[in-house]
C-alpha cells in the first residue's frame, strides 16, 4: 500500500493530495481562482529591470 503524496496548497496552506487532483497544486477550484484573480489584478510581479522610457515623438 502506497501513501498518497500530499502537498500544501499555495493559497490556503491546507494539506491536499497531489494524485488525481484536477486543481493541483491548489486544494480546490476556489483557491485556484483566487490565485488566478491575483495574477489578473497584477498583484504578483516577476522581478526585473524597469523598461527604459520611450523617447517622445517629434511633431
Amino acid at each position: 500500500m502506497t501513501i498518497p503524496k500530499t502537498i500544501k496548497c499555495p493559497q490556503c496552506r491546507k494539506e491536499t493530495v497531489w494524485e488525481g487532483n484536477p486543481n493541483r497544486p491548489f486544494c480546490s477550484e476556489r483557491c485556484r481562482l483566487i490565485d488566478l484573480g491575483a495574477w489578473a489584478n497584477e498583484e504578483y510581479r516577476v522581478p526585473g529591470e524597469k523598461p527604459a522610457d520611450e523617447e517622445p515623438e517629434e511633431s
